[in-house]
């Protein structure tokens, strides 16, 4: 073993600069897992930084897979004390991941730099998370853990000594000629003289993704109430125009768990004291207080500046960066003394006084405001590493802060890498492309982290009506009203609709919650891609021809349609959002029969469907056996038990393990959690619901009322029944 795995590795000359075979070692780090280590790999990189415990009881559990690629064609080099890491590609292969990407899913065929910054419109790397980390559809994945600017070619070129290099064709002459030839190697340059590369494989790409999210600890599961809908106010709101909004919010009975609170809260930002401003909010304690009582929680906005007005200035100015963030310092937060001195301050000013969470802001990039490269750390970090995971450690010192008060939390964040999946944060910017946020959820499936399509505003109703659709289909629902105070009936004509979709994301929370849950102990994405759903076989890319024009396409460039518009929420849901202008849309259905969700009415079989429901509705299938439990419709969460409506879709039969804990602490870390088994049984054309809960079990959310509907076939109308109880 140790000949073929040194075989790897050899040494040769390119342009004069000498390319040394450092190192190398592999270790089998348990079932489906591998770790490469090459030359002398930094010991700060991604993961190392957040001292992640992986969940091991649950990727055992997935089973042993092994490594689907020819480990004699992985290839490293040692240059100007910089790694070059080469793998094999095959000719069919596809290649997801490597970061938030806001315009292409398959990422063959393209090169980057995969650098943490605001995303700026084009996806070559500088995006908000620009995770190291990729997925074979040949059944593994790999996570480059550098903390460092990495560039990746992804099947982009050809080298001379490959073994399946394309052949030459001269373009005058052959119409098969390709501006982009095959290429069978994908290839990373990391700016360090070594890297560890962990590998991941599973039975699909879906177990390959469980399994790299288990390894980073599992999901985050968020509160129960960070599930509901959200509404941030405008920045210098005062704390009688806030409860006026809440008010607002009660008289139309809209629903609303989360109130955010955006700059002016502070008394001091760009920098920030995190301290409560004296005018605007005289009696914070107070104010709070009046908030939790009406069972809304309250999130608060925060960058990563220092001002010289907050209490811990002084104290953490020698633990801080050389270079400032607006004239504010910025902490080293790699330091432990420097997270406990600003947990502390936000302790005191904030989770005392009754604030269940943030929105923490550029942490991310814009080069001309955050921390430049040639920046000095305490920790004697580089700020290229610090850059690659600032955003990361502030989530780890503000979710170590509330696990330490046993409280959950959930909350909104600019940057994030691999490693943060366990943290419960969910990522948005500022920029606004509805399609492009789209294909970002859909993204950050293949990646361990959570996207929002937050709504701001829009100039039509039809297009504001459409993104609440759509971001009430997502990890957090949330309008963001910070810069115009638009509210969720700013358009009158579809203040219903949207009344709707929200009540709709409201009674969704019990399906919800149990797939967080799912994040948290199997590693399953809650919001995934249509190409980790394992029934998804149909041929999703579909390459056009390049049409030749002078100036915009000199070389007759190919397109290729990916599935980048649709997606799976849950178990079970397929969501297939319209855009403004859209009045029908096609639909690629798996393999097994799938159902309207609305209506029960029989969709289709692993085919294309054309939808077109109307503006009041988003598309949304459920596939054939499944149970969808709902809430009633409900406006807040009071701690309340409710009844429980139990959907099943379709012939089969069908289970659905429902999760319930007292949706608040971590206790249940510790088991202090119940799954309920919701089943469906079919005997001689007719059909039995069944809710088993396990003898002695504590049950927090629902009253015992468990009311079966039986959503059946072309649109006939849907049958209730009540449920057999039985206790384990």
């Amino acid at each position: 073993m140790r000949k073929l795995l040194l075989s790897l590795f050899s040494l040769s000359m390119l342009t004069g600069v000498a390319a040394a075979a450092p190192a190398v070692k592999w270790e089998k780090e348990g079932p489906g897992v591998w770790n490469l280590t090459v030359g002398r790999p930094d010991t700060f990189n991604l993961t190392s930084a957040l001292e992640l415990t992986p969940r091991t009881d649950a990727m055992q559990s997935l089973g042993d897979s092994p490594l689907p690629i020819d480990t004699s064609l992985i290839t490293t080099q040692l240059i100007d004390g910089k790694t070059y890491l080469r793998l094999p590609l095959d000719k069919g292969e596809k290649i997801f991941g490597l970061g938030l990407n806001f315009k292409t899913v398959e990422q063959r065929g393209r090169l980057m730099r995969l650098h943490v910054d605001h995303y700026g419109k084009v996806d070559n790397g500088r995006t908000h998370a620009p995770v190291p980390f990729y997925v074979s559809s040949k059944g593994y994945g790999a996570l480059i853990n550098a903390a460092r600017y990495i560039d990746v070619y992804v099947g982009t070129s050809n080298r001379v000594d490959s073994k399946n290099a394309p052949q030459a064709k001269d373009r005058n002459t052959d119409r098969t000629w390709e501006a982009m030839p095959y290429s069978d190697n994908l290839e990373f340059l990391i700016p360090a003289e070594g890297v560890e590369v962990v590998f991941f494989t599973g039975d699909n790409m879906l177990d390959v993704v469980r399994r790299y999210n288990l390894y980073q600890g599992g999901g985050a599961l968020p509160p129960r109430w960070g599930l509901g809908f959200w509404h941030r106010t405008p920045t210098r709101f005062t704390d009688r125009q806030v409860l006026d909004e809440v008010a607002e919010f009660r008289r139309r009975n809209f629903p609303l768990t989360v109130i955010g609170l955006e700059p002016g809260w502070m008394s001091k930002a760009y920098p920030c004291t995190y301290q409560w401003d004296a005018k605007r909010f005289p009696e914070p304690q107070g104010f709070l207080d009046s908030l939790t009582a009406q069972n809304i929680r309250t999130n608060v906005w925060m960058n990563a500046g220092v001002s010289p007005d907050c209490d811990v200035y002084g104290t953490v100015k020698p633990l801080s960066s050389s270079h400032t963030l607006w004239n504010g310092l910025v902490p080293d937060y790699s330091l432990p003394q420097v997270r406990d001195i600003m947990a502390g301050h936000f302790l005191k000013h904030q989770l005392n006084l009754g604030v269940s969470g943030y929105k923490m802001d550029e942490n991310d990039g814009f080069d001309q405001w955050i921390f430049p490269d040639v920046a000095t750390f305490p920790s004697g970090h580089t700020a290229e590493q610090m850059r690659q995971v600032y955003g990361s450690l502030m989530q780890k010192t503000t979710t170590d802060m509330y696990r330490a008060a046993n409280r959950r939390t959930y909350g909104l964040v600019r940057s994030a890498n691999a490693g943060t999946a366990s943290f419960p944060y969910v990522l948005y910017n500022d920029y606004y492309n509805h399609r492009d946020f789209i294909t970002a959820l859909i993204n950050s499936s293949f990646i361990g982290v959570l996207w929002t399509p937050e709504v701001r505003g829009s100039k039509t109703s039809e297009d504001w009506l459409r993104r609440m659709q759509t971001v009430c289909f997502s990890p957090l629902a949330m309008l963001n009203a910070w810069a115009d105070g638009t509210k969720p009936w700013s358009f009158a004509d579809v203040e219903k609709d949207v009344y709707d979709i929200a009540m709709l994301r409201m009674q969704l929370i019990p399906y919800l919650y149990t797939a967080f849950a799912d994040y948290h102990f199997e590693g399953t994405p809650p919001v995934r891609a249509m190409n980790l759903e394992p029934a998804f076989t149909t041929e999703t890319t579909v390459v056009e021809n390049g049409k030749l024009d002078g100036t915009d396409n000199p070389y007759a460039m190919a397109s290729k349609r990916e599935m980048k518009d649709q997606f799976m929420v849950g178990r079970d849901l397929l969501v297939a959002p319209l855009f403004a202008g859209e009045t029908e849309r096609k639909v690629v259905l798996p393999q097994g029969k799938w159902y309207d969700f609305y209506t029960g009415e029989y969709a289709g079989e692993g085919e294309v469907i054309t939808a077109a429901p109307g503006l009041a509705r988003i598309p949304v299938y459920v596939r054939d056996g499944a149970i969808v439990p709902l809430f009633p419709p409900i406006a807040k969460l009071d701690g309340k038990k409710l009844p429980l409506e139990i959907r099943h879709y379709g012939e089969k039969p069908g289970s659905f393990s429902l999760y319930d804990d007292d949706g608040e602490t971590f206790d249940y870390e510790n088991g202090n959690y119940t799954r309920i088994k919701l089943r469906v049984e079919i005997k001689k054309g007719k059909k039995k619901g069944y809710v088993d809960v396990p003898k002695g079990a504590r049950v927090w959310s629902f009253d015992g009322n468990y009311n079966f509907k039986f959503m059946t076939l072309a649109g006939a109308r849907p049958a209730s029944s009540s449920a057999a109880m039985k206790r384990k």
